[in-house]
């Protein structure tokens, strides 16, 4: 089996992907969806965890092999950041959205030097747009962003976009479409279902998916 539909059944497995096309979730983009994925469950469940930090590690030795430091995003990326540097053997941090109100201010929190070659380490992507500031506060820190490693992507337009915009390549253990069809070998999606699936996938900004 190979590591995309694996990690896609191990979501499933441990209940950390939703499916709601009757009762939509509503994202901070302000866009309705069918599907929820909560990848900090996986923290609970130490074998799971243990899959995954593997996966993911060995995706950024293949995709970023240059790698000096990991970042994670604040604060779903943070867990899986710092699990994957202490494999790698590598310094780790994080990143807020925005800088802090009190103490130093910081935004980057951990040590980077300038000219360090930066993964960053994000649980999954759905837009993209809110690891635009990460990218930016690493990049005027001095950090050489080589790119995003994420669990899961939704696989949407507005991410491929936005990321191409950043001029950030991105890596994901599993994808949007590859879960559905684990979803659908084991029967975990009815037809009526699939279809709103498929058709908030084509235009997620296009409501009409929910009629």
């Amino acid at each position: 089996m190979d590591t995309e539909k694996r990690i896609a059944q191990l979501l499933l497995d441990i209940q950390a992907v939703s499916l709601r096309p009757e009762e939509p979730f509503t994202w901070a983009s302000g866009i309705k969806s069918p599907i929820y994925c909560d990848n900090r469950l996986i923290l609970s469940y130490p074998e799971e965890r243990t899959i995954v930090r593997d996966a993911l590690v060995d995706m950024i030795r293949k995709q970023y092999p240059q790698v000096q430091v990991i970042m994670g995003t604040a604060t779903a990326g943070i867990p899986m950041a710092a699990l994957s540097a202490q494999a790698m053997e590598l310094p780790m941090g994080y990143v807020r959205g925005d800088a802090k109100k009190h103490g130093k201010q910081n935004q980057i929190e951990g040590r980077l030097r300038p000219g360090q070659k930066v993964v960053i380490v994000e649980d999954l992507i759905s837009t993209g747009g809110s690891v635009g500031a990460v990218v930016e506060a690493l990049r005027q820190a001095g950090g050489d962003v080589l790119g995003v490693a994420a669990i899961f992507t939704y696989g949407l337009k507005d991410s491929e976009e936005n990321f191409a915009r950043m001029g950030v390549p991105f890596c994901t253990l599993s994808s949007y479409d590859v879960l559905i069809r684990a979803a659908i070998e084991r029967n975990d999606i009815e037809a009526h279902s699939l279809e709103k699936l498929l058709a908030w996938k084509k235009d997620p900004r296009n409501e009409d998916w929910m009629r």
